[in-house]
């Protein structure tokens, strides 16, 4: 149970199939309550809500009461959320929903006790559903086309906020995937938004990105800092760093470094999340010495790492930052030395850990894919890609996230967009690498299994779109000399971002861009490199 749930006074039980068991004997319906340790809402509800007796009393005598960690059980926070944190979801005893919401005070809460006992007095289990994420077996496949680019550059232009940068005109996320596909297709709105992102969320102090602003104008951040979120961006701003040359981008982005390296270092590898607090961001950073900084969760966890492992690597191939190759590689070994077995990736170090979800395959497979790709060094990417491939990839192409088993809908099949796109992009870098057709046949076959919805995408999934352009026109620069050299160094930044670099250690000291399997440049020098790629003779 995680430290924060001595602040209620509520009987929680554990995630399992125990309290499940204990609700369908008792003819009582299952309270979850999904929290996570870097929200100020979960510690509110903790006090006001879950704290306050008569309410207590009433969940621990109608109620099997459950009470999870969502970042350390991905499986259950992605049947379950309720959009945010805290969520609170009423179950019946097979785990179908009955009812949930966000953050609830004690009169919102106390309404919707009511609401469900009345439900429940009315119709019993039947009161439950099967949210329509998991109601598919598959999602709608359909074949790859270029109209799939096409569609998410039009989605682009309708919904970017010409006057504040970003998309969308209300709630602003950085949306980092978004940027990069926007950085080779649309990139004054890349750098609008990479300047917006920077000029807000950026903590300037105590470093970090916080994570999106409440309003259109970028106003009022929410102060949490994820490790994902921050590697992602940290890796968005590096790409914009090689395109445009902008220096505030390449600060940006070695700034950010500096807080992962310090302030979310756990020791071996990175930590999952510093907390946010208004008390503490409401001082002025002069006041702020001396006074305890928010609360760093210090577990490792193998999909997060693996994002700070790539973005740190694609900093140091473009800035030549030791600082950066030498914790993405201190991080890289220590989780595959921890949480790699066999191909199997486990989400964190811990007995009740899940294995094999796709998320943490996929992420620590494209950090070593990077770490191929700038260090020569693929640590365990093979063995992981194949151990995925044959134990989450579906008949349809589909890739699952996670075993087919466990408490509540678990043992529904859902399949992530977001991992499924993580896990492409993965793969094609793969194939390229080992020259294992495999792996881009396994991306496209996963690609594929979405596209028959990618006319309804929207900006927030553009990273769909760009690995589907990746398979539809595949772009490969091999180096024929080890990793490090300067021809390879050099490579590596001429590249485009989407263009895999296959350092090759017996190659014949030459550089070649290969267009699907024609050679379009090539060069022996950096300087013949670049002037090839440029069509500079």
């Amino acid at each position: 149970m995680d430290e924060y749930a001595r602040d209620t006074k509520v009987e929680w039980r554990e995630w399992g199939l125990a309290p499940f068991e204990d609700a369908a004997e008792s003819g009582k319906p299952v309270l979850l309550a999904l929290t996570v340790p870097w929200s100020a809402e979960c510690r509110a509800m903790d006090r006001g809500t879950y704290g306050e007796p008569r309410i207590a009393a009433n969940i621990n005598d109608g109620f099997v009461p459950v009470r999870v960690d969502a970042d350390r059980n991905p499986r259950v926070r992605e049947r379950y959320t309720m959009g945010g944190f805290p969520s609170t979801v009423f179950l019946t005893s097979e785990g179908e929903v009955i009812t949930g919401a966000t953050f609830l005070g004690p009169d919102g809460f106390r309404g919707i006790l009511d609401s469900v006992r009345e439900s429940w007095d009315a119709q019993g289990a039947a009161a439950g559903s099967i949210p329509r994420q998991l109601q598919d077996e598959s999602p709608p496949a359909g074949e790859l086309r270029p109209r799939i680019e096409e569609h998410m550059v039009e989605q682009l232009l309708g919904a970017f906020d010409d006057e504040f940068g970003g998309w969308g005109t209300d709630v602003k996320f950085p949306l980092p995937r978004t940027v990069e596909f926007a950085l080779v297709r649309a990139r004054d709105q890349a750098t609008r938004t990479l300047e917006a992102i920077r000029t807000h969320l950026l903590d300037t102090y105590d470093g970090g990105f916080f994570r999106y602003s409440t309003e259109r104008n970028w106003g009022n951040p929410r102060r949490e800092k994820l490790l994902d979120e921050n590697a992602a961006l940290v890796r968005a701003f590096a790409h914009g760093y090689r395109y445009t040359g902008t220096e505030a981008y390449r600060d940006a982005a070695q700034r950010t470094v500096d807080y992962l390296t310090t302030t979310l270092w756990a020791g071996d590898a990175f930590a999952a999340s510093q907390a946010g607090s208004d008390e503490y961001y409401r001082l002025e950073p002069s006041e702020r010495e001396g006074t305890v900084s928010p609360n760093v969760d210090k577990t490792v966890f193998a999909d997060r790492n693996g994002l700070a492992i790539d973005a740190l690597l694609w900093v140091a191939a473009y800035t030549d930052d030791e600082r950066a190759q030498q914790y993405a590689s201190r991080a890289r070994d220590a989780v595959c030395a921890t949480l790699v077995d066999g191909g199997e990736v486990a989400h964190y170090d811990g007995t009740d850990s899940d294995t094999g979800m796709l998320l943490d395959q996929a992420q620590l497979l494209q950090g070593l894919t990077t770490s191929w790709q700038v260090l020569g060094e693929p640590g365990p990417a093979e063995a992981i890609a194949d151990w995925t491939i044959e134990n989450r990839q579906q008949d349809t192409g589909a890739f699952r996230d996670g075993p087919a088993s466990g408490p509540g809908l678990c043992d529904r099949s859902l399949h992530p967009l977001d991992a499924t796109v993580e896990l492409a992009d993965a793969l094609v870098d793969l194939a390229a690498l080992t020259g294992e057709d495999r792996y881009r046949n396994a991306a496209l076959s996963a690609v594929e299994s979405f596209a028959g919805a990618a006319e309804r995408m929207g900006v927030e999934v553009a990273g769909y779109a760009g690995v589907a352009a990746r398979l539809q026109q595949p772009q490969t620069l091999t180096v024929g000399t080890e990793a490090g050299t300067d021809l390879h160094r050099a490579a590596l930044r001429l590249a485009d971002h989407e263009t895999t670099v296959v350092p090759e250690p017996d190659g014949d000291g030459t550089a070649r861009l290969l267009d699907g399997d024609a050679i379009v440049a090539e060069g022996t020098t950096p300087a013949e490199l670049e002037a090839s790629l440029t069509g500079e003779r």
